[in-house]
Formats: C-alpha cells, structure tokens, sequence
C-alpha cells in the first residue's frame, strides 16, 4: 500500500499515512481538527530516457522508420578504427 503526505492549511503540520488506493482523501487535521488536509505531490520515483525503452528500438533495422533505431544499427555495424602501431624501441649497440 502507497504512503501518502499530507499537510494541514491551518497549522501546516505534515501527516504521512499508509492508504489504500480505494480509500478516500483525508480531509480532517489530527493536529488541529480543522479540515483543510491537502494530499502533498512530490517527484517522479522513476524516470526512463535514453534509448532502449521504446518500442521501435527492438526493431531490425529494415522494419523501423525512425532516425533513432537506425542511427543505433548504423553505429553498431561501423568497424571500430585501427590502433596506431606502437612507436619502434632505439636500438642500442650493445657492449664489446
């Protein structure tokens, strides 16, 4: 079950309480016994962005028609670019 936070208009005393999602809104102060309870909304527990969470995404590249899907196939089948050859070590002469 959801906790929700309240807080009284009145007094402005906070209030978390565990409810169902059926039950109706608390409307009455314990601190005070006004009704002016407003439920308090805060942030998004969860967000989703970057790619991997639309539905076109999992789509081979020749079923989508979105810029996204086939910049991520085009990204994936371009060869990565070779490595620089290590820099020769002087050579030394070696001691009679």
């Amino acid at each position: 079950m959801p906790t929700y936070q309240y807080v009284c208009s009145s007094c402005e005393s906070p209030l978390e309480v565990v409810q169902s999602f059926s039950e109706d809104a608390l409307t009455t102060c314990p601190a005070c016994g006004e009704k002016a309870l407003k439920k308090v909304y805060g942030s998004v527990g969860v967000v989703f962005k970057g790619s991997g969470f639309y539905r076109n995404d999992s789509r081979g590249a020749s079923s989508s028609t979105t810029p996204a899907a086939s910049t991520a196939t085009e990204s994936s089948s371009t060869p990565a670019p070779a490595a620089a050859p290590a820099p020769a070590a002087p050579s030394t002469p070696s001691a009679p």
